[in-house]
This record gives structure tokens, sequence and C-alpha cells, in this order.
């Protein structure tokens, strides 16, 4: 089952991007390097609720 989850920032606690996971294949809440536009650098963005 495919669900939409949401990024955010771990620096700013911004909520930057929207992405799609397989809740199936991976449980556990994900975690990525990914451009931040209001810290102007790659940061380290968590899945939230």
């Amino acid at each position: 089952m495919r669900v939409r989850i949401t990024l955010e920032c771990t620096d700013c606690k911004n909520r930057n991007y929207n992405m799609m996971k397989d809740k199936k294949a991976h449980p556990e809440r994900m975690e990525t390097k990914k451009y931040c536009r209001f810290c102007k650098k790659h940061t380290m963005h968590k899945e939230t609720k």
C-alpha cells in the first residue's frame, strides 16, 4: 500500500517535500539528505506524521 508522506528539515523544521512511500516494503520512517530552500543548503530530512 502506497501512502503520501511529508519530509521535514531537521535544522529549520520546515516541511519541504511530499513523497509517496510503500509502507509494506519500508515500514520504518524515511530519512534522506535533500536541499532545503529555507536553509539554502543540503540537510537531513525526516518523515513526519
